[in-house]
């Protein structure tokens, strides 16, 4: 059983597509979750850009809910996955010796994308959480194949 984490700041555009991406190509038996690492959001539904990029790729992320990234989450899960660098960056000075989930930075799992953040559209428009969308869709893909290979 795989299980992944995907971090942002406020856990309502970009991690929380992340997690939709993922779980609408992944294997049914991973466990897949979004969290942010600030907590202005815990509760509140995601960005009404993100529902609608979502919804327009055949996803439903309408009754997902923010939540802050907990300790626990660095044993719950094998791989915590950030968005952008300060995020991975936060993240690792959170994170304790012997933890037993894995840091990433989300694009180095994309060819080409290597060191370089998710596009962050919560001050754009339309076109940037398509750009997102686009961008965690390709992530997900390459997750995929290079999680479970």
């Amino acid at each position: 059983m795989i299980s992944i984490l995907f971090v942002c700041l406020g856990n309502i555009c970009r991690s929380p597509l992340a997690e939709a991406a993922l779980r609408a190509t992944a294997p049914s038996h991973w466990t897949i979750d979004s969290a942010g690492t600030g907590n202005w959001h815990v509760g509140k539904p995601p960005d009404p850009r993100s529902i609608e990029v979502a919804a327009a790729n055949g996803v439903d992320i309408q009754r997902y809910k923010a939540r802050q990234v907990q300790r626990a989450d660095f044993e719950r899960f094998d791989h915590i996955i950030a968005m952008d660098r300060q995020n991975l960056a936060d993240l690792q000075q959170f994170a304790r010796p012997g933890q037993a989930a894995k840091l990433h930075l989300f694009l180095d799992f994309v060819s080409g994308r290597e060191g370089q953040s998710v596009n962050d559209p919560y001050y754009g428009d339309a076109a940037d959480f398509d750009v997102c969308w686009a961008e965690v869709s390709a992530g997900a893909l390459a997750i995929v194949s290079g999680i479970s290979s």
